[in-house]
């Protein structure tokens, strides 16, 4: 039905037939509403568009900002359904729904929630970004009307047994605590904020009090975004609530306490997902601030080949991954998808003939196979200990967390000199200052050239939409200052994140790893023999073919799949 809105618009005199069959082919590239089409291709304006359809169709017109709607009518239409038909449900009179539409001549949008309702529907016109705001506006993070419902029955309630407690009161009753944060709308509001944040594929949730406000934000693809605001009021019945989840001591307000939560969540679409969370809270001025960290196992991407690798950085890990001794370290900060490489590589190498082990600071997803070991550094076991006693388990490969001292990488590259292949990460800059931060922590430099075989650096950019990323058309100049080649110039196409409902009006979906392989070569080991600069090692290392973090970056953008701001963000200029 489509059609009939390009054929109002040409009749209309605001397209011709060419540029009809334009939209037509993008709508049927793109899987998106023809008037998105329309748009995109800069074809017909959002008012010119709505106050034609609303002249040759009679439907009104309405501007959507000026009314204000209510949960039970926008309840009646799901958020995945209006953000895919570009539809806003406004009113209901008895067995009538108006719906506002962008495109009111699709009778197959009509007739499905027509189904979904059990109502009859009459149309209004509306622009695109008019519904997409009340979208969010509204529907928000898709949680915010269950929010508001659980927050006007906390307002309205009889019940009084939740007690806010003030943070400079001493003689507090715990039992008052706990009481308060049992009641329904409580459990409710926190089981709607986590169960949002896995539906969305958030990585954190932070609960965050201030001193007028309470804040709810969540991490999505590296990035923060608020969620909810809340008032003080709900603070501590909340925080009480979380803390009591994860088995956090409630009464507990002046130093910091980690701790877990195991969750069930049944989604919207009817599937059950099972999710760790790693909970943490530390005492602020206003008071206590929690960041659960959402573990979600079907977010693990294992498989070497879709983790961000060129063909030939790809080529050197796997070849080095399989050898039968050394170390390989994988460096970067917090965040970057450190964990997420060596569980690939493991995963590998994992089958019944390997006695893999692991000690992981936690652990962050359990591998079937693979023997993983938690560090509770309280009682004495911290990484060092752990590499000890793994030595006296027979293992061919281990996996320690991470090399902060020097007894860990002293005791590691013993294992690598003695036959054993050993994971672990370190937090430098590059690939090349990993060497240098090895010598600082007074490990001998033959020691290293004899036990590292190699050193990934890696970061974390985000992937543009593919539903809406439009061309950047940068000067040839600003191209050359980024760090391609003139020859390159010419051949490159650059796109940029512009924003839709898929994506949030972000321009961005999920991430990818860039990546700077380092192989310890003959080469490489002379000159850590000579105590050579990082500097002096990344520029031989580059000149025998290293790809740099920045040249990783510039290949991702040169294929489309992210933008020159993520990658300025996250690597400097190669010298």
């Amino acid at each position: 039905m489509g059609s009939t809105l390009g054929d109002v618009l040409t009749r209309e005199k605001l397209l011709s037939d060419d540029q009809l069959k334009r939209a037509l082919e993008y709508q049927k590239k793109h899987d998106v509403p023809l008037g998105s089409a329309f748009i995109s291709l800069n074809l017909v304006s959002e008012e010119d568009m709505a106050h034609a359809l609303s002249r040759q169709l009679g439907y009104p017109y309405i501007d959507l900002n000026q009314f204000e709607l209510f949960p039970e009518v926008i309840e009646l239409v799901p958020v995945d359904v209006a953000k895919k038909h570009l539809i806003m449900p406004v009113h209901r009179i008895r067995s009538f729904i108006t719906l506002a539409m962008v495109d009111p001549t699709d009778l197959d949008v009509i007739e499905d929630i027509k189904f979904r309702t059990g109502l009859s529907i009459q149309p209004v016109v509306a622009s695109e970004s008019a519904i997409l705001n009340a979208i969010s506006r509204y529907y928000g993070t898709s949680s915010d009307i269950r929010v508001k419902q659980i927050l006007d029955e906390i307002e309205t309630g009889d019940d009084t047994r939740i007690s806010i407690m003030e943070d400079e009161e001493d003689d507090y009753s715990v039992e008052e605590i706990v009481q308060s944060t049992e009641q329904a709308p409580i459990i409710k509001l926190v089981n709607t904020v986590f169960i949002d944040a896995i539906k969305k594929g958030a990585s954190d949730v932070h609960f965050e009090p201030y001193d007028e406000s309470f804040r709810i934000r969540y991490r999505l693809d590296g990035t923060l975004y608020e969620m909810m605001n809340l008032g003080l009021k709900y603070k501590n019945p909340v925080l009480s609530r979380v803390k009591i989840l994860s088995t956090m001591d409630i009464a507990e307000k002046r130093l910091p306490q980690d701790g877990r939560i195991k969750m069930k969540a049944k989604l919207e679409t009817g599937v059950k997902k099972e999710v760790d969370m790693r909970v943490s809270s530390i005492p602020t001025i206003f008071g206590e601030k929690i960041v659960a960290r959402i573990l979600d196992k079907e977010m693990l991407q294992l498989d070497l080949t879709h983790l961000g690798f060129e063909t030939e950085t790809l080529k050197i890990f796997q070849q080095n991954i399989i050898k039968p001794w050394g170390i390989i370290l994988v460096t970067g900060p917090t965040g970057s998808g450190k964990t997420t490489t060596l569980y690939s590589a493991i995963s590998v190498l994992n089958s019944m003939e390997k006695n893999i082990m692991t000690a992981e600071d936690p652990v962050e997803f359990y591998i079937k196979g693979i023997n993983q070991v938690n560090i509770k550094e309280a009682i004495g076991l911290d990484f060092a200990a752990s590499l000890r006693s793994f030595l006296r388990q027979d293992p061919d490969i281990m996996l320690v967390g991470e090399m902060r001292d020097f007894e860990t990488v002293d005791i590691a590259i013993k294992a690598a000199l003695t036959g054993h292949l050993v994971f672990s990460t370190v937090h430098t800059n590059d690939a090349a200052s990993t060497i240098t931060r090895l010598a600082n922590m007074n490990v001998e430099p033959y020691l290293i050239a004899d036990s590292v075989i190699l050193v990934v650096a890696q970061r974390l950019v985000r992937k543009l939409c593919d539903k809406c990323k439009v061309e950047d058309n940068l000067l040839p100049e600003q191209l050359i200052d980024l760090g391609y080649r003139e020859d390159e110039v010419k051949k490159i196409k650059v796109f940029k994140a512009e924003g839709c409902s898929h994506c949030s009006n972000t321009g961005y979906k999920g991430r990818i790893a860039i990546y700077e392989v380092l192989q310890i070569n003959d080469d490489m080991r002379r000159l850590i023999l000579d105590k050579a600069q990082s500097k002096d090692i990344k520029k031989i290392a580059v000149s025998r073919g290293m790809s740099t973090l920045r040249r990783s970056g510039l290949n991702k953008i040169k294929d489309g799949v992210t933008s020159v701001e993520e990658v300025l963000r996250e690597t400097i200029k190669d010298e």
